[in-house]
């Protein structure tokens, strides 16, 4: 199983996309520091991800969101609302 996944910064609000075929393992990689581009925002969580049967199907998504606003924009509100109301709901 492939995935393309999205984490979230708990210090700024900054979101990072990419694909993996170990989602365990990469979250693991970047909260260790191991990810030069997601290394000055951690710690990082799992706020969002697809699975797929194939890395180039996992791969392909990852470049159209990370390409295009048009696709981007709209996942970012669903994620950014989906975590708005969890943490409404703990309130």
């Amino acid at each position: 199983m492939w995935y393309f996944y999205v984490l979230k910064s708990s210090k700024k609000n900054w979101f990072y996309r990419g694909s993996t075929g170990d989602l365990k393992n990469r979250i693991k990689e970047h909260n260790n520091g191991e990810i030069t581009s997601s290394r000055p925002y951690i710690p990082l969580s799992l706020v969002y991800y697809e699975a797929y049967i194939s890395e180039m199907a996992a791969r392909e998504r990852e470049k159209s969101v990370k390409n295009s606003g048009s696709v981007w924009t709209p996942l970012k509100r669903r994620i950014e609302n989906s975590l708005s109301c969890r943490s409404r709901a703990t309130r």
